[in-house]
């Protein structure tokens, strides 16, 4: 088995740079984290941005912070390397948002998932917006309705500016990604009664997998956790599986019945074990997980140093856990 090898960046809190695997030639992906947090801290909300390593072209998973989270990974050296044509009149992070970035996964409509995308709206560029039926039906209703906002999709209600294509994704099947060299498949998820998304995102034999928010299968009453891990078990066995980034909303304090759709490390490690009793022991050896969506707190303490403790007192499946801070930049291969 390939050994997965971390630069450790100069976070405190575990921020890897750079992932190779061993085992393939795959360039990966890099990752940009736009927004790392859930819930409250506006101007920092769930988003990350992905391509391909070797084409710029990229798409974000959710985006519940664009436009600041563009200009903390600026500032972070995130886009040293982009040459902004002078004759755009844009600055990196405008030149990034309309040039750059050709779509949006939006896994599902809850404001803390597409806050940016809304509030950018107007000086954004057109692109589509991929989403399974009830969450596109959702943006239409509840944002894009001349009331919360205009109407930018080319849904709803007149008139339409068509600044965003509204795209539903049929669930597990493999959508090409326009402008791109990826696909993404969605797979629904059970968030506290609301259908969310994961994200298998393709290119060139390599995979990236990005959740939405999820609660886990025990407490929803569902499978949609395992049928994800069902989905994607031969590619991490096969080491084409890049990363995972997915929530871990609250530490193990958090009671079952006010987790409202979310998990917890307990929860997600066992989950962890599920996906590799799938693909074989040993198989998650060295696997980067990104842990989204910790929810800010009004608290004296963050919770992001507990609930890494508490991941790793319980990884004995080795893999890396990445806790990310705004503006975070990494390529996993």
């Amino acid at each position: 088995m390939g050994a997965r090898r971390a630069i450790v960046g100069s976070l405190a809190i575990f921020a890897f740079l750079t992932i190779a695997n061993d085992a393939t030639a795959g360039e990966g992906f890099d990752v940009v984290a736009l927004g790392a947090l859930g819930g409250i801290q506006d101007g920092n909300l769930s988003a990350y941005l992905v391509h391909p390593h070797g084409d710029s072209a990229a798409v974000t998973c959710d985006a519940g912070t664009l436009v600041n989270g563009l200009r903390a990974a600026n500032a972070k050296g995130a886009f040293d390397a982009i040459e902004v044509p002078p004759a755009t009149g844009l600055d990196r992070v405008g030149y990034v948002l309309t040039t750059r970035i050709k779509g949006y996964l939006i896994s599902h409509a809850h404001l803390d998932h597409v806050a940016g995308l809304v509030i950018a709206s107007p000086d954004d560029s057109k692109k589509p917006v991929y989403a399974l039926a009830s969450v596109t039906a959702a943006l239409e209703a509840n944002y894009f309705n001349w009331q919360a906002w205009p109407n930018f999709t080319d849904r709803g209600k007149a008139p339409q500016l068509k600044k965003f294509t509204l795209i539903d994704l049929v669930p597990t099947t493999a959508m090409p990604l326009s402008g791109t060299k990826m696909t993404a498949t969605a797979f629904p998820l059970s968030h506290g009664g609301v259908e969310s998304t994961a994200f298998l995102i393709e290119s060139n034999g390599d995979a990236l997998l990005c959740f939405g928010d999820t609660g886990p299968d025990v407490v929803e009453k569902t499978t949609r956790m395992h049928d994800v891990w069902s989905a994607v078990a031969d590619k991490v066995k096969q080491h084409r599986l890049k990363a995972i980034i997915i929530e871990t909303s609250y530490d193990n304090d958090r009671p079952d019945k006010l987790l409202f759709g979310h998990l917890t490390p307990k929860w997600l490690l066992a989950s962890l074990h599920e996906l590799e009793g799938a693909a074989g022991p040993g198989a998650l050896q060295g696997l980067p997980i990104v842990i989204s969506h910790i929810k800010y707190s009004l608290t004296t303490e963050q919770p992001q140093k507990k609930i890494l403790e508490e991941l790793q007192a319980g990884n004995n499946l080795g893999v890396r856990f990445v806790i990310p801070q705004q503006g975070d930049h990494w390529q996993f291969k």
